[in-house]
């Protein structure tokens, strides 16, 4: 039996098995991480690398490891200062050598295990995984920290369009390619992954990219207030035993759709070079011609395009809801009037049964899909045991 399995091997559940390795709370062989993919932050990695991000939009204190300058310390022992602006915003290549190297030293890739989980149940004092390819393990906690990054949002007109074409894709589907892509090209979107990909794309199909967006540019240093990373916020949202108000307090903080203002500015140079065009227009319907596809907006507005890529994030339903419902009926686990978990300070949802990242959000607060998120979610547990 382990003492540890964590569910997801994203940023959330890799942070996780960091600060439980770190802190000698446990070994790696008393340490499971199972994921679908095969090697720990491999739906990350591509993600971040299909829409060319340089940097992440979080400072560098921001990472996996337990030490918050860890980042920087191994930034200046081999690379140097790879970061952007004066909040040190670290490079996607520092960031992922960073992650290889504790992963590397930690023994990480023993505690993998590629597979998806179906079923978790308690069996006395323990908790039993069942995973896809019928294995069952035992152990004694258990840590989901799975996120809604296999739920691409698609709009109602981009799911009836896609049952006509092989023309439109969302930018994190598994199979996207783009060499397939024709010009001209409609990406619908106005967040960082849309700003980040029309980047991308206004120098490979130059003059052929428009960006439809709902909203004018939204400007945020980051998604939501720093206040929030602290008590200053965070204080009186955890206070508040009206769950439904803490969900309206998280819709609330998020700077949903918002840039930074360094991509801001890139997207109006490439447009005053005419590599790049923007509409502030919600699609709102569609026709086929014989050149591609003619896009309609709810003002009357037609837009060409042979290939249609939607940046539209991902739907906030609760994930693994076809193993975590059944869970949730069996356990009796509590939940909000939304349906994520109510948790302990711990983030405990049962006993041994914790949760991190978007599960932990009405805990933790709107940072806590991010990595900053992750970092006290796994500091709370780590320090609790």
């Amino acid at each position: 039996m382990y003492e540890w399995i964590i569910i997801g091997g994203g940023v959330q559940g890799v942070t996780m098995a960091t600060f439980l390795l770190q802190s000698k709370k446990t070994t790696p062989c008393k340490i499971r991480i199972i994921d679908p993919h095969a090697k720990p932050l491999e739906n990350w990695e591509r993600c971040t690398k299909a829409i060319s991000m340089p940097y992440l939009r979080s400072p560098s204190v921001h990472h996996i490891e337990i030490n918050p300058f860890g980042l920087e310390r191994f930034s200046k022992q081999n690379h140097g200062e790879t970061f952007y602006g004066r909040f040190k915003r670290p490079s996607l290549s520092l960031f992922k050598q960073h992650c290889d190297h504790l992963f590397h030293e930690l023994n990480m890739r023993e505690c993998w295990i590629k597979g998806r989980v179906i079923e978790v149940q308690k069996t006395g004092v323990k908790w039993e995984i069942v995973n896809d390819d019928g294995n069952k393990l035992a152990t004694k906690n258990v840590v989901i920290a799975i996120g809604i990054g296999e739920q691409p949002y698609w709009p109602e007109w981009a799911l009836k369009l896609k049952d006509q074409t092989q023309t439109i894709h969302h930018i994190f589907e598994d199979n996207f390619n783009f060499e397939s892509l024709l010009g001209p090209i409609v990406v619908i979107g106005g967040g960082m992954t849309a700003a980040h990909l029309v980047n991308k794309l206004a120098s490979i199909f130059p003059g052929e990219v428009t960006m439809v967006k709902r909203h004018p540019f939204r400007v945020k240093l980051f998604d939501s207030d720093p206040g929030w990373l602290g008590p200053k916020k965070q204080a009186s949202f955890r206070n508040n035993p009206d769950y439904s108000s803490r969900r309206r307090r998280i819709i609330e903080a998020r700077h949903r759709g918002s840039i930074t203002q360094d991509l801001h500015m890139k997207l109006h140079h490439l447009k005053r070079r005419g590599q790049l065009d923007w509409l502030d227009e919600e699609i709102n319907t569609f026709k086929q011609v014989e050149n591609g596809t003619i896009l309609i907006t709810k003002e009357g507005k037609e837009i060409l395009a042979r290939s249609i890529i939607l940046a539209t994030g991902f739907k906030p339903t609760l994930p693994g809801r076809e193993w975590i419902s059944p869970l949730m009926k069996r356990e009796k686990l509590k939940c909000a009037e939304c349906g994520y978990p109510i948790v302990t300070e711990r983030l405990e949802w049962a006993e041994g049964l914790y949760v991190t990242g978007a599960l932990a959000e009405l805990q933790i607060g709107p940072i806590a899909r991010n990595i900053s998120g992750a970092r006290q979610a796994a500091e709370q547990i780590v320090s609790s045991i």
